[in-house]
């Protein structure tokens, strides 16, 4: 067999397969453990004008992207 026949060859999943795709899709997606006291702490609780800035400018670097990575 060349390696053209093994890359267009179609496989049936196994039943394990299936059910473990079955299980994966029914997953909400969300955080592993909520966040320990000292993560809470070190947490910012406000937002700077630098961070404004920043999130303003890239909002404007993406409505005016062209090509290919663009998001319409």
């Amino acid at each position: 067999m060349d390696s053209e026949d093994r890359d267009t060859r179609r496989t049936t999943p196994s039943p394990a397969t299936r059910d473990a795709e079955r299980h994966e899709a029914e997953v909400a997606a969300g955080a592993d453990r909520m966040p320990t006291e000292a993560e809470e702490r070190a947490a910012p609780t406000e937002v700077t004008d630098e961070q404004r800035s920043h999130a303003r400018e890239m909002a404007e670097r993406g409505a005016n992207q062209e090509g290919e990575g663009r998001i319409p």
